[in-house]
């Protein structure tokens, strides 16, 4: 698995169809298209993930990382099989803090896993996506 990197790669995908969602998940799926034009944004024909968690969801950097961790984590499982394409996870909603005091909480932690797992088996179910239109002239 490819980690997404640059801000187009994610522009990219972002742009692609919503597959899955939960609550307080989203997961964007583009497919690959490696020959559309001289410089492709994927570079190999692989599963790319990319995780987006906004200040305006999590406010706090250590809940931020841990959700990424988790993300990745969940996402790198054997049971979990994303079809190649590439892939963002976006946090689309936040977590309460009343019920949630600590940013990196176990009972957190467990409530974040479970709603990603519950998330990837919806977008391994999903349809397959067709390639995005290029943005070349």
């Amino acid at each position: 698995m490819q980690r997404l990197k640059t801000r187009a790669q994610f522009q990219a995908v972002l742009a692609g169809a919503t597959v899955a969602r939960t609550a307080h998940f989203a997961l964007h799926r583009c497919a690959l298209d490696l020959a559309s034009s001289a410089q492709p944004l994927f570079a190999s024909d692989d599963v790319w993930l990319g995780a987006m968690v906004p200040k305006r969801w999590a406010r706090r950097a250590v809940t931020r990382n841990a959700i990424k961790r988790q993300i990745y984590s969940v996402s790198a499982a054997p049971g979990v099989a994303l079809p190649r394409a590439a892939h963002v996870v976006r946090l689309r909603a936040g977590f309460d803090r009343k019920e949630f005091v600590s940013a990196t909480s176990d009972k957190l932690k467990a409530a974040v896993r479970a709603e990603l797992q519950q998330l990837l088996a919806r977008a391994t179910r999903a349809p397959a996506v067709p390639a995005a239109p290029s943005s070349s002239p």
